[in-house]
């Protein structure tokens, strides 16, 4: 997928990017798979839930909200949303892993306290003017990052 560069301050709404849908859809078809409805789904509960999530609590909402869709298909389909670029993985630990929304957001620098799984947002200005440095070098021109410092209590 080829994402641009967004420079903004960190007061400044992020431009009107494709629609989610639009970019599932693609990034489906470009790997030979189908939007089905299931799909549909997954990405319009992930979308309202808008936090970080695990897959079983996305299964969970899928069931409240009446929605029969095996735990293979919402895997699945996670792993294809975050090849799409749409979901960012954030490992707590080597078998639990929790995801955010990323696509059409602008980039979160976060902490994770592994004693306590809790997950804080953090504010690097610098980084970004970094992460151009470092790709200007490469000769590239960088699409995102992402920063996770991991930590535990003292």
């Amino acid at each position: 997928m080829d994402l641009k560069p967004v420079q903004l301050s960190p007061d400044e709404e992020l431009p009107p990017l494709d629609p989610l849908c639009a970019v599932f859809r693609r990034h489906l078809k470009a790997v030979g798979q189908k939007y089905t409805p299931e799909r549909a789904h997954i990405l319009d509960t992930l979308i309202r839930m808008d936090d970080l999530f695990e897959a079983e609590q996305l299964q969970q909402q899928l069931k409240r909200e009446g929605r029969r869709i095996s735990k293979a298909t919402v895997y699945r389909t996670i792993k294809l949303l975050e090849d799409a670029g749409i979901l960012q993985k954030i490992l707590y630990e080597a078998d639990q892993a929790h995801f955010q929304l990323t696509y059409g957001r602008r980039p979160r620098e976060i902490l994770v306290r592994l004693d306590t799984k809790q997950v804080i947002s953090i504010e690097i200005p610098e980084l970004a003017a970094i992460r151009e440095r470092v790709c200007r070098e490469h000769g590239l021109r960088a699409a995102s990052h992402r920063f996770m410092i991991y930590a535990t209590g003292l």
